[in-house]
């Protein structure tokens, strides 16, 4: 049922988007409860044993059945009664559960295809292994965005970013599809193994237009060469697509694969729930004792350290001077990598340093202009800025880029669309299960304060105090490096309005 789309009473259901509607406006259900209605509704009628839903909603995992009682609980509070007042979802004691409503399958709920850049324009699908084990599973995923990293740095290739790429890990999807849901033309895709010092790669690039293969290789190399390895390939894709050109500036490349390692496995914790920003912490820091030239590392822990004290008065001065030591220490250690130039520029921004900020938000994407994040942070800089066009054009440059991005895109684009005074767009943009729990939440708080909203604000700005209890207008004013005075009171008076505490 890849693509299907399900309708019953005045709900639609698409699995795959992970969205549920109530008469077209969004039903805020989270992940786990996407997956149970999901396995449901595709067997209506059917009885569900209790460990088949848990596998289900939880694969691979061990889970306690009351974790199960808790999500069918919350589903069946959603979704409400149905017309003729049953439940949607029927106990069967001691066995399970079955969705008693009719079903009508739609079609795929497919987004639009975007529009072709005027350059080559490739995605890096996720590599894949075949032996299912997770060390050989992250050194793929680690391999997949060093080729994403390196080919964007190419200027005249437009490459899709890691968050849209990795949306289509593990789906079995047709590449023209992939291909038109990310507005490209070329897809890299492949293979990897990493098993008694040697690594094996097998790689190939698509045409997705005609279906051609335009280039394919296997590489069969000592597990020291895999940088060697990455070089080759971004060269031969490079080669293949724009012809022989003067190669970017070179990457300061790990001397240690065991920091390697670690700083793989922390990059996909960076987005993670705030639970883990103490392992991360942990395992980048170890990278840096092995690795102690280790230019990336030192961004991302740089990262870590900052983004606990912006918005929540969480840890002190001496964590962000931490966290500018070590961005400034990142670029010094690699002065060619865009991501440790946007890091920098952004935390010198909360410092008030603008003019040395905005040169190094102009070099990093001198460095890589296919560098979606920096975009991104770009766009919230502008918007306090108060040059608002600007941000919305950024964050619109973020998006295509990153189609599928993480959750601070969307915080980020309700920023510059409630500086735009757009407050239907920032409630339809922040309600987006991608960003509804997070704190983009006191932005949605004022925007439905903006429109009169004042119930649903104050429930929201209730909701985002339980996840931000120390939030405070005041602390928020003092930390967010503002640059229009017009723009810092609209949004104090959107805040104020939704009822957040002075």
């Amino acid at each position: 049922m890849q693509g299907a789309r399900f309708a019953f009473g005045p709900f639609v259901l698409d699995p795959g988007a992970g969205t549920l509607l109530r008469n077209d406006d969004p039903v805020a259900v989270g992940h786990r409860g996407v997956k149970l209605l999901a396995a449901l509704v595709e067997r209506p009628g059917e009885i569900l044993a209790k460990t088949e839903l848990m596998d289900a909603a939880w694969p691979g995992m061990a889970v306690e059945e009351g974790n199960l009682t808790v999500q069918i609980a919350q589903l069946r509070k959603l979704l409400g009664p149905a017309e003729d007042g049953s439940e949607w979802i029927s106990t069967v004691p001691r066995i399970g559960y079955r969705f008693t409503g009719a079903i009508k399958q739609l079609g795929s709920g497919r987004r639009k295809a975007l529009a072709l850049p005027d350059k080559p324009s490739i995605a890096v699908l996720p590599f894949v292994t075949v032996s299912g084990d997770p060390e050989q599973d992250g050194f793929a995923d680690g391999l997949t965005e060093d080729l994403i990293t390196d080919l964007s740095r190419s200027s005249g290739l437009f490459v899709i970013a890691r968050n849209s790429s990795f949306a289509y890990k593990g789906k079995a999807m047709d590449v023209r599809d992939i291909a038109q849901e990310l507005g490209v033309r070329y897809l890299l895709d492949g293979s990897a193994r990493r098993a008694a010092g040697r690594v094996r790669i097998n790689a190939r690039l698509v045409d997705a237009e005609s279906g051609d293969h335009l280039w394919a290789e296997r590489f069969d190399r000592s597990v020291e060469d895999i940088f060697a390895v990455q070089d080759e390939v971004t060269g031969k894709i490079v080669e293949a697509l724009l012809g022989r050109l003067r190669p970017p500036p070179p990457r300061n490349r790990p001397k240690s694969l065991d920091a390697y390692d670690l700083c793989v496995r922390a990059r996909t914790l960076m987005d993670d729930a705030p639970q883990s920003a103490r392992e991360t912490q942990l395992m980048l820091t170890r990278a840096i004792a092995l690795d102690p030239d280790y230019a990336e590392a030192h961004r991302w822990l740089a990262l870590n350290h900052w983004m606990g004290w912006v918005h929540s008065g969480g840890p002190t001065k001496a964590d962000r001077g931490t966290a500018l030591e070590l961005a400034r220490k990142a670029v010094a250690l690699d002065p060619n990598d865009a991501g440790c130039r946007w890091v920098l520029a952004y935390l010198l921004t909360y410092e008030r340093s603008f003019a040395e900020a905005d040169a190094e938000f102009e070099k990093a994407i001198e460095l890589d202009p296919n560098e979606a994040d920096t975009w991104a942070a770009m766009s919230d800089i502008a918007v306090l800025s108060g040059r608002i066009d600007e941000g919305l054009d950024h964050i619109g440059k973020a998006f295509r880029l990153n189609p599928f991005p993480a959750s601070w895109y969307y915080l980020t684009l309700g920023q510059a669309q409630y500086a735009a005074g757009d407050y239907g767009a920032v409630v339809e943009t922040l309600r987006r299960e991608q960003t509804y729990r997070t704190s983009s939440r006191r932005f949605l708080a004022a925007g439905l304060a903006q429109l009169g909203r004042f119930e649903e604000a104050r429930a929201e700005a209730e909701l985002f105090l339980v996840a931000n209890p120390h939030f405070r207008i005041s602390h928020w004013v003092a930390m967010e490096p503002f640059r229009d005075t017009a723009t810092l009171a609209h949004f104090v008076d959107g805040y104020r309005k939704a009822g957040l505490p002075e």
